[in-house]
């Protein structure tokens, strides 16, 4: 088995993805990102406006600043849809997880969640950002040149299949199990 997905895979598997619930949408995996490439999966995430995602290093590293030097706000939470993480995370045991906060069952498309919409995660409350996130190089070399091209292709950024970019409006915890609706 090749451990990449193909062009015709991804293709083939788009209407399931689109598919997902667009409220109500349960959370699968969290994760956090203690330093550079290393993967923690607690089983619940304290979320705070202030301080972003508790033992990840986004905030204190952040990849996006603003102006003054400090982090973006708007990328305090990453949430990937199972539905794609399923796709391309073939080989689980020698690939990383690509390290976004929150996996769920959830339709993160433009129509189903517009920049500036607040979703409930848990007892949080996040609101979408207007940051697509399209993926990076360590997607690309971690999931193939055909999951990165299909992340990123310009007529797929409506689809959001990166995943979504999310500020914390209200401090909370979150835990595979609990759902994300609609706020």
């Amino acid at each position: 088995m090749n451990i990449h997905v193909s062009a015709e895979e991804l293709t083939n598997g788009l209407a399931d993805v689109l598919a997902a619930p667009r409220t109500d949408a349960p959370i699968a995996m969290v994760c956090t990102r203690p330093a550079k490439n290393q993967r923690h999966f607690p089983a619940q995430l304290t979320l705070s406006r202030e301080t972003g995602v508790e033992g990840d290093l986004e905030m204190s590293q952040p990849w996006l600043k603003l102006d003054d030097g400090s982090p973006d706000p708007r990328i305090q939470v990453s949430i990937l849809p199972l539905r794609v993480l399923n796709l391309v995370w073939r080989d689980r045991n020698s690939v990383a997880h690509p390290g976004d906060t929150i996996v769920a069952d959830l339709n993160t498309t433009e129509e189903s969640l517009p920049a500036g919409s607040l979703i409930r995660v848990g007892s949080a409350v996040l609101r979408v950002s207007d940051i697509w996130n399209r993926g990076c190089a360590k997607w690309r070399g971690r999931y193939g040149n055909d999951a990165y091209a299909w992340t990123s292709a310009q007529d797929h950024k409506i689809y959001r299949l990166r995943g979504i970019l999310c500020s914390i409006e209200q401090d909370g915890t979150v835990k595979p199990g609990d759902l994300i609706v609609k706020a």
